[in-house]
Order: structure tokens, then C-alpha cells, then sequence
């Protein structure tokens, strides 16, 4: 039996495993489209390779799913006092935590010079994929797979 969901008063089908599959793969690939954008613009970042370019997504991927939810409810307090600032430096925090986790494997080419370039590139990977995500729905893309 399918399930249902309310949102904002109505109901709406939860997508299918063909469509949740559907969804991380858009959002994945937007992610490593923000990845590469910011490889491009921020001369600090250094990433070669579609392999790469889709590792360092997947990881970054997996560290905003896991660990960012944590980050956030803990540092919620510091988060409303510095009106948000602080989301900044999470994210920052967490591309510095990727660059980490790929330079542990041979086959990934993606390294960070610093904070100011963690801090650019953190800054156009959030706007590149909320952009991209205007565009690309992953969530409206998923129900046409049910």
C-alpha cells in the first residue's frame, strides 16, 4: 500500500524507489555541477577529473545529510545570534572536511589551499545548487517515476 503525506494541506504520494533513486542522482549531480562551478571560480580549490568531480560530490553529499543536521541543531543558539553567519562557517567546515576525506583516497584530485578558499567555494557551492535546484526539481523529477 502506497503511502501519503500531508503537506500544506493536501495530500500527496510519497515518491517510489525508482523515484527516490531518481531524486539523489539529480541531487548528486547537481552538487558535483556546484563542486566544479566553484573549482572553476575559486583559485584555491584545485579538482581534476569527472571521477573526482563526482567523488568530492558524493562525499560532500553524504557530510551535508549525516553530519550537517547535527552541526545545525547544536549550534542553533549561535546560528540565530549571529543571523546566520554561522551556517556560513558549517559549511565552510564541511568542504574543508571533504577535501580531507578525498586527499585519504589515491583516485580523487581535490585539494583546499585554506579558510578563505573553503570559505568562497563553500559560499558558490550553496548558491550554485540552490540555483540549479530552482531549476532542476529533484522532488518533482522523483514523482514521475511513480
Amino acid at each position: 500500500m502506497p503511502g501519503y503525506s500531508i503537506i500544506v494541506g493536501r495530500f500527496e504520494r510519497e515518491p517510489s524507489t525508482a523515484g527516490r533513486i531518481a531524486a539523489f542522482i539529480i541531487r548528486w549531480l547537481v552538487t558535483a555541477a556546484a563542486v566544479w562551478v566553484a573549482a572553476a571560480l575559486v583559485p584555491g580549490i584545485r579538482l581534476e577529473g569527472l571521477g573526482s568531480t563526482l567523488a568530492v560530490a558524493l562525499i560532500l553529499g553524504l557530510l551535508n545529510a549525516y553530519l550537517k543536521p547535527l552541526l545545525v541543531i547544536s549550534a542553533l543558539p549561535g546560528i540565530v545570534l549571529s543571523l546566520g553567519f554561522l551556517l556560513v562557517l558549517i559549511n565552510t567546515a564541511l568542504l574543508a572536511l571533504t577535501a580531507w576525506i578525498a586527499g585519504k583516497f589515491d583516485g580523487i584530485t581535490f585539494a583546499i589551499d585554506g579558510f578563505w578558499s573553503a570559505f568562497f567555494g563553500a559560499i558558490i557551492i550553496s548558491l550554485t545548487s540552490f540555483l540549479l535546484t530552482r531549476f532542476i526539481n529533484p522532488g518533482r523529477i522523483a514523482r514521475r517515476f511513480d
